[in-house]
């Protein structure tokens, strides 16, 4: 007779799970964007890596210590009660409608390439949007065709990377590396501060591979062997493919490319290999958008439920899907689109992945300080864990202060805004508190008087 968990992961199917849930669309466009500061950039990618591996080390504790579902928010409501859940979902909904324009920009980018077309400002934009609204569409089918997709066209950009990491070697040239160390004669400090943004968009989504705990045997043990080791693989074959890259394409034509992969994979094989890896990639892209424009309304539709979002995200249609909450998202990311218009397509990336980092690591920062509470409701302690979920707090900060002032401004805006936000249904939660705390403070009082 089969056991129970003959049908559960072991640690090695966990690790490659954890490692395709991170390797999405991230990393396309990395190898540009670390053109503009140089090889140097990989000191960035070590820090990053060693930041991103804290805060996946936390978030497997935490998924085995909670009792309670509710993902990050749940996490967070161990620490800051329901304003913190609030918050959390809050602004995690934000870091996605704000990061899968991030993903639509990106396929745009490549597609361009591989139809030989270059697209003014206003052209990237509207390409955008209309990316986002057909991927929107494609999602009122339900979540089962969605998944279906997203599980071939990952490969589209995982064959790709993991390729270029093992065999580009052979192309490498180290003299062109060194050359291209400090393409602008940026102080070091200053130039590892730039890259930093920009490697930890490739890691977001480290969190949502602790969401298998129950189905994975000997969780205790396997859950942070699994995250650790899966996001270690992620960092090991980031580095890779972007290094060698950058020893293979010239500095001055990657810091330009829109589809750098595609170009690296023209030099060592041609140009209809390059197409090829292009396509992949581009397709890859809008699987991962597809995906994720569905989790958006998923997300906004449990905090609705919740009763953290207008009740208009809860409801859902025959396949049970919330087609007006998508509706309505992908209406807010149209107008996003409309206002990060920028001069080149560069820096409308740029702004796109600094203010998706400072909102996504507000969550983060929610999760570590909770941690704590969490170990303790379950009757442990470890000063280890709390001094890691330390390292990871100090590394969201520092990602957070390297994304630049409006970045920061933008997502401080956002929170604040969120804080009056939960002043309106916070009632929902703690009215009846409230009432009992003052009705204790107005009994202490009178009998104050009356001793008096």
């Amino acid at each position: 007779m089969a056991s129970a968990n003959d049908n559960k992961m072991g640690a090695v199917e966990l690790t490659f799970l954890t490692a395709v849930n991170m390797m999405g669309s991230g990393i396309i466009m990395l190898p540009t964007k670390l053109a503009s500061v140089g090889t140097m950039s990989i000191f960035s990618w070590l820090i990053t890596a060693g930041g991103s591996m804290a805060l996946a080390y936390v978030f497997a504790k935490c998924g085995l210590f909670t009792r309670r579902g509710g993902g990050m928010g749940g996490y967070a409501e161990y620490g800051f009660g329901k304003a913190g859940n609030f918050m959390t979902n809050y602004t995690y909904g934000i870091s996605l409608l704000v990061a899968n324009v991030g993903v639509a920009l990106t396929a745009v980018g490549y597609g361009q390439v591989v139809f030989d077309m270059e697209l003014d400002p206003v052209g990237n934009a509207a390409a955008t949007i209309a990316l986002l609204w057909i991927c929107s569409v494609l999602n009122f089918g339900g979540a089962k065709i969605t998944g279906r997709i997203g599980s071939v066209t990952v490969f589209g950009c995982i064959i790709p990377v993991v390729l270029l990491s093992l065999i580009g070697w052979f192309w490498f040239d180290g003299s062109m590396y060194m050359g291209a160390w400090n393409v602008h004669n940026m102080p070091f400090f200053e130039a590892i501060g730039v890259s930093i943004p920009l490697t930890l968009w490739s890691f977001l989504g480290l969190e949502s591979a602790c969401a298998n705990t129950d189905a994975v045997e000997n969780p205790e043990k396997n859950v942070p062997i699994a995250v650790l080791a899966g996001t270690l693989g992620c960092a090991i074959v980031y580095i890779a493919s972007t290094n060698v890259m950058a020893g293979i394409v010239p500095n001055a034509q990657l810091a330009e490319s829109t589809a750098p992969y595609g170009l690296c994979f023209a030099m060592m094989f041609g140009d209809s290999v390059g197409k090829l890896a292009m396509i992949a990639m581009a397709i890859a892209c809008v699987g991962c958008l597809l995906g994720w424009q569905f989790t958006i309304g998923s997300v906004f539709r449990s905090g609705a439920e919740e009763g953290y979002f207008p009740a208009i995200f809860k409801k859902v249609t025959a396949t049970d899907t919330p087609v007006i909450g998508i509706i309505i998202l992908t209406a807010i990311q149209t107008g996003f689109c409309f206002m990060t218009v920028s001069p080149t397509f560069s820096e409308q990336f740029d702004m796109i992945v600094n203010l998706t980092v400072v909102t996504n690591m507000i969550p983060y920062l929610f999760s570590m300080a909770a941690i704590d509470v969490m170990q303790r409701c379950r009757g442990e302690s470890s000063g280890t864990l709390v001094f890691i979920a330390f390292l990871a707090t100090a590394y969201s900060l520092y990602a957070c202060y390297e994304s630049g002032y409006e970045a920061m401004m933008g997502g401080g805006l956002l929170t604040f805004f969120g804080w009056f936000l939960y002043g309106l249904i916070s009632k929902n939660y703690d009215l009846e508190y409230l009432k009992k705390q003052d009705e204790e403070f107005m009994a202490a009082q009178a009998k104050e008087e009356n001793a008096q």
